[in-house]
């Protein structure tokens, strides 16, 4: 019997009540027992009843980890909709999917899903018209596929291929190189490194540059300290490679890649820190690596490096343009008087540019919609790329030398068209159009501006079947993340697919704290402003009710990671505007999340540290597990994180879920559920396995079903 069903078998026993496949128990929570851990902060006594919960491999935490799966997962799993759900999912996510292609050392190198793999497949062509092999087929790298492929990096002569492998969804990656020619994976293992981070080839292929972080004695990586970066030469073993940088004696920065100029003359080094800036970094490379040169260290801004035309480094920037622009710094005059402007900046966001066929493709924003420009190298407009409409574009890499690129456009209701673009003409010819078995013509998408606590106009994409009543009984989930520059544009999902085809209306928000319109809008929600970003999400919830799309019973939130604070935060200030809420992977302990690595402790660049006097006042008053409220009675809360989640770790899901519960348990007459889903073998999100994440979905929208009393026919 699956385990999931003989857990489900045994609930309903022990309830001794099982009416039409549903359980009708009394939700008991597991024990968790409150320490008497207290800390002062610049005075203040804070209690952290339990910290006992951050050591994760303790027996205890175990337990009760097994505890709340043992609960969560029969109340899930008895919800008659949640296998219609999976089986809808399943069905529809049985399409063929492509990657963008990747040209490189005469190879083109994409990704295809058949349909229903755990994880696409890697394949190479020497040409687009004829059929690919296979490269790498990560669903072959275990039974379960729970261990994923993540970045892929092909060398200058196209001979040999860099790639990296996640086990269990760990941040930490193994590098493994691949000979192109034969199949055949050279010995060398590369270990601790972390995160999907390029590695950098060398001009002759010979080797390349890559970031890990320092090994202990007991031949484990420290996460904590600062990575460097080391040079790895073919047929050598990891203990040969040489480290050519280090940023070991500051404590608050470290490095995440780099890069090698096409000519092969320099290594461009970014370095990061606590704060919304970098600086940069290059090394001579033309008679081997020589000492690093400080290109940019004021920390004033943001600097991107795109590519070099000789001794002239090309950088996106946010230095006097908010909004982004292109400048050129001459590495034989770098002083700030000598640079030169490219591309100034615009009413619209810059949100990426590359360099490729001796032009700059700009990507801009517009409205939380994509838009994309043509310069030449001088900065002179050459065209704009024309696009089918509201979306999102990604692609758009290459070398200065191509004569065609390729991008890719999607939108909420379009999923994927895949095209090649000749830069010189602007002709573009179609590589795939990604085709779903969902009738998308029946939905529409409208935008709409609301204005937010202190009057600020705040953008709002709606999603629904066309032709919907506005009578305020619309099951809706509103969806925001607000955080660290990412911007939310349309693109298409599945599991929307089948919330839309369930009769659900999809909001996504624009929060500030994202990127939709520049630094200053990322700003307006970081640190002592955060809480503009809570402000602006519980506007969207007014609007939504306001309209006629839905209210309050039935009206769910959800967000992950930064996400899954919103939805935390956002519950506990105004628990009574919501009928369920998915925190999912949040960061929920405000006052110690920078404790848990070195690159967490890099997150107060938007949320500053409970170190500094002010910045904790403004923490405290938001941190979703300082913050629960024991006189409330929360909406039904489905909490979900995984065990081996290194980057947010689960004790912040879990501290969090413990206190809820506590509190909700206190309601004499509050039967809504507060349960917590922990998956094992899964981290962040990225490199999930299809089944994993169609049953996770399934958990969601059945959670959602029973506690909006949705009607679902599918």
């Amino acid at each position: 019997m699956h385990v999931r069903k003989m857990i489900v078998v045994m609930a309903c026993l022990l309830a001794a009540a099982c009416e039409n496949g549903e359980s009708e128990m009394t939700i008991q929570y597991p024990e968790a027992k409150r320490g008497d851990v207290v800390d002062d902060y610049h005075g203040t006594p804070v209690a952290d009843p339990y910290r006992w919960m951050e050591d994760l491999d303790s027996s205890e935490v175990q337990d009760w980890v097994a505890a709340q799966n043992a609960l969560a997962e029969p109340y899930l799993e008895v919800i008659p909709a949640r296998q219609p759900i999976i089986d809808r999912l399943t069905a529809l996510w049985n399409y063929e999917r492509y990657s963008t292609p990747q040209k490189e050392g005469g190879h083109y190198f994409y990704t295809y899903n058949d349909g229903l793999q755990n994880h696409a497949v890697l394949y190479v062509t020497d040409a687009l018209a004829e059929p690919g092999r296979v490269l790498l087929d990560p669903n072959t790298f275990s039974e379960d596929g729970t261990i994923s492929l993540g970045s892929i990096t092909p060398a200058p002569n196209g001979r040999y291929l860099a790639y990296s492998i996640s086990d269990g969804g760990s941040d930490w990656r193994q590098w493994r190189i691949l000979d192109i020619e034969t199949g055949e994976t050279l010995p060398e293992l590369l270990m601790h490194s972390k995160f999907d981070i390029d590695v950098a080839w060398s001009h002759d292929s010979s080797g390349f540059y890559y970031t890990r972080y320092p090994v202990g004695d007991d031949g484990t990586a420290n996460g904590r300290a600062p990575a460097s970066l080391y040079y790895h030469r073919l047929n050598t073993s990891q203990d040969k490679d040489q480290r050519v940088f280090s940023v070991a004696e500051h404590a608050e920065w470290n490095l995440y890649g780099s890069a090698v100029s096409e000519d092969g003359k320099y290594l461009v080094i970014p370095v990061s820190s606590n704060v919304n800036a970098n600086a940069v970094y290059y090394m001579a490379l033309t008679e081997g690596s020589g000492p690093a040169v400080e290109l940019l260290g004021e920390w004033d801004a943001l600097y991107t490096f795109l590519g070099n035309v000789g001794s002239e480094f090309l950088f996106t920037t946010t230095n006097d343009a908010q909004n982004g622009r292109v400048i050129a710094i001459d590495v034989n005059n770098p002083e700030p008087e000598n640079w030169r402007e490219v591309i100034p900046e615009e009413d619209q966001a810059l949100e990426a540019a590359s360099i490729v066929g001796g032009h700059v493709i700009a990507r801009y924003l517009q409205d939380a919609r994509s838009r994309v420009r043509v310069f030449d190298l001088a900065g002179n407009p050459v065209r704009d790329v024309e696009l089918p409409g509201p979306g999102s574009v990604s692609g758009f890499s290459g070398r200065m030398d191509d004569t065609e690129t390729f991008f890719s456009f999607e939108s909420f209701t379009n999923p994927g068209v895949i095209w090649s673009y000749d830069i010189a003409t602007g002709k573009r010819k179609l590589f795939r159009e990604i085709e779903v078995k969902a009738d998308t013509s029946g939905w529409e998408t409208k935008q709409v501006f609301f204005e937010s606590k202190d009057g600020t106009r705040v953008p709002m994409f709606i999603v629904h079947r066309k032709g919907i009543e506005l009578d305020g009984n619309n099951p809706t989930l509103l969806y925001g993340y607000g955080g660290f520059n990412v911007s939310l544009t349309p693109y298409f999902s599945v599991s929307r697919a089948v919330w839309l085809e369930m009769g659900g209306v999809l909001a996504i928000a624009n929060l500030r704290g994202g990127g939709e319109y520049g630094e200053a809008w990322h700003e307006a929600g970081t640190k002592l402003n955060k809480q503009n970003v809570f402000d602006d999400f519980i506007a969207a919830a007014e609007e939504l009710i306001a309209l006629g799309y839905t209210k309050p019973g039935r009206l769910a939130i959800q967000g992950g990671s930064n996400g899954g604070l919103l939805v935390g935060a956002v519950l506990n200030q105004r628990p009574e505007l919501f009928g369920a809420a998915l925190p999912a992977v949040g960061v929920m302990d405000m006052l110690r999340y920078h404790t848990a690595s070195a690159n967490a402790r890099i997150w107060s660049i938007d949320y500053g540290l409970s170190e500094t006097p002010a910045e904790f006042e403004a923490l405290y008053a938001y941190s979703p597990y300082h913050n629960v409220q024991m006189d409330v009675c929360y909406p039904p809360t489905l909490v979900t994180t995984a065990d081996h989640d290194d980057r947010v770790v689960p004790w912040h899901s879990y501290k969090y879920a413990a206190a809820m519960q506590r509190a909700q348990a206190a309601q004499e007459n509050c039967s809504n559920p507060l349960l917590i889903r922990i998956e094992t073998r899964a981290g962040h999100g990225a490199g999930k396995p299809t089944w994993m994440i169609i049953e996770n979905i399934a958990d969601q929208w059945a959670f959602l079903v029973k506690a909006l009393d949705m009607q679902v026919e599918l």
